[in-house]
């Protein structure tokens, strides 16, 4: 897994001295900052993600968690919105005024009020307490895959059907016979891109509804159940359960490779 550190910028004012030594970073292993005021649940998290090669900064509060950050750049952040001195959301809002680190929510919230919230102040992914470990895992190499990016010219494969972003084209493979053009409309492609340029990442409605239909639509949620379930329709192998245009109820929406 390569080190994303360059490109997540920096925080204002100086940055103190990078240690040296055992605890370092190599340029193949991931660093992590995890953000949790739970003693035992932090250390598991911990214990964990060193077991996988990970490297692993640790802090129980917002402040703390702040300064590790400009001293030491994350390349992810699991984060708690339950903090001792003030709620996650607002390190989430500190953090994107510098950094690009990817932040997955770890919470005992379940309203989405409280997810929605904390995607829109720029977080990556939410996951409710409790969670399987193996979920969180797959969900922070996906953060950290998506960092990647989709290269210029690649063609997707979704299901059965090759995507060229770039040609805004899509082939849906039949067996024995030649590819069959589909065709998608104005709005569909966008909604596409989108998603597709973010693999794994989960997209908040209200983003959707405003870099799609603009400012001022941002509860018009039944404009992507009606675009998605066309999407569906033509991309997927099995509309009516999807693997791969997925839906996060009352989150958003999300590309599944």
């Amino acid at each position: 897994m390569r080190s994303t550190r360059p490109d997540h910028g920096h925080a204002p004012g100086p940055a103190g001295p990078t240690p040296a030594g055992p605890g370092a970073a190599g340029p193949a292993r991931a660093r992590v900052l995890i953000v949790e005021d739970e003693p035992a649940l932090l250390r598991a998290l911990r214990i964990d993600l060193r077991a996988r090669g990970y490297e692993v900064l640790t802090a129980a509060t917002g402040q703390d968690a702040l300064a590790q950050a400009s001293q030491l750049p994350p390349d992810a952040v699991l984060l708690d919105l339950g903090l001792p001195d003030g709620d996650g959301t607002a390190v989430i809002t500190t953090l994107r005024t510098w950094s690009r680190a990817p932040v997955i929510v770890l919470s005992g919230r379940t309203s989405a009020q409280d997810k929605i919230g904390a995607l829109d102040a720029g977080a990556d992914d939410y996951v409710t307490k409790p969670f399987a470990m193996d979920e969180l895992l797959a969900r922070l190499r996906s953060v950290l895959r998506r960092e990647d990016g989709v290269r210029p010219g690649a063609i997707i494969s979704l299901g059965a059907s090759d995507i060229d972003l770039a040609a805004h084209t899509v082939a849906r493979r039949r067996d024995g016979a030649e590819p069959e053009p589909v065709h998608l409309t104005r709005t569909e492609w966008r909604l596409v891109e989108i998603l597709l340029r973010s693999p794994g990442q989960l997209i908040p409605a209200s983003r959707l509804l405003t870099d799609v239909w603009g400012a001022g639509h941002e509860r018009h949620t039944h404009y992507l159940r009606f675009h998605m379930a066309g999407l569906r329709r033509k991309l997927e192998d099995d509309p009516p359960r999807p693997r791969h245009l997925l839906t996060e109820p009352g989150m958003g929406y999300r590309y599944q490779p």
